[in-house]
């Protein structure tokens, strides 16, 4: 059997010491010279190992600490039914405001902060096609910065067709955060919402989106594009967000999937 190379057994047993509690979230793990001593090997081979451990995003240096085993607890759970809150929203000033973010992070109103800035420019070619826009067409940007008790929990960028809301309180950006979010925004404008299209894809972040969200080596993103629609007989995209970027290790995505059985007697 081939020999494993010391930095993977030790990447191991740190991994395993981790999993099991022994180095909790925030303990620091040993320094490189007593693991290279309880090992019999080189720094340079601790180093390694470690090394592959931040490229897993299970630690992460800090200045004068040394290495520290990262909070790795779910913080967020993506709910199919998470917009339902939204339009519960419409017409109920005295209900408590929350948001489909506030409602997956069980952060209180007072505690969630948005930084925003709006922007009208033409639309991509992308941005046309999901609103069924020609190319060019004039569109709001809105760029978003979602925060939790001041930490930053998400990115979006939002498209809206300028025709539906240049003038109107929804292109105002001191407006945000506005309780019920995009789907109580758009019903100040006789916009209903009737469906909601998502899709989900993992990547690693970009640069600033790993800078903003405070993300570390080795760890991905979910990256969700979100089209809102209206009407019944025909959909009409009314508004679209991409993406809408998360942290990977501190989310769940959480689906519920209602099916309709064939009723008995029924060809099958």
């Amino acid at each position: 059997m081939a020999t494993v190379p010391k930095h993977v057994e030790i990447a191991d047993a740190l991994r395993s010491a981790i999993a099991d509690g022994t180095y909790p979230a925030g303990a620091t793990i040993p320094r490189e010279l007593d693991l290279a001593t309880r090992y019999g090997v080189t720094r340079s081979t601790v180093r390694r190992a470690v090394a592959t451990l931040r490229a897993e995003g299970l630690v992460t240096p800090v200045k004068r600490r040394g290495t520290v085993v990262r909070d790795r607890t779910i913080r967020r759970r993506v709910g199919s039914d998470r917009y339902q809150r939204e339009v519960e929203q419409i017409g109920q000033p005295h209900r408590p405001a929350e948001t489909s973010f506030t409602a997956d992070r069980h952060v209180a109103w007072t505690d969630y902060q948005l930084d925003r800035e709006f922007e009208e420019m033409p639309a991509s070619d992308d941005v046309a096609e999901w609103l069924a826009l020609e190319p060019g067409t004039p569109v709001l940007a809105r760029r978003f910065v979602f925060r939790a008790a001041g930490v930053p929990e998400q990115l979006s960028t939002s498209y809206l067709p300028l025709s539906l809301v240049a003038g109107t309180a929804v292109a105002d950006p001191a407006n945000e955060p506005w309780p019920g979010g995009n789907i109580a925004q758009l019903a100040t404008l006789g916009i209903i919402v009737t469906r909601v299209r998502e899709s989900v894809h993992a990547r690693m972040p970009t640069v600033d989106e790993a800078r903003t969200l405070h993300i570390p080596d080795g760890v991905p993103v979910f990256a969700i594009t979100r089209v809102m629609f209206t009407g019944t007989e025909r959909d009409r995209p009314v508004e679209v967000a991409a993406d809408i970027v998360i942290p990977a290790d501190r989310t769940v995505l959480d689906y519920v999937i209602d099916l309709n059985p064939p009723q008995p007697g029924t060809d099958s």
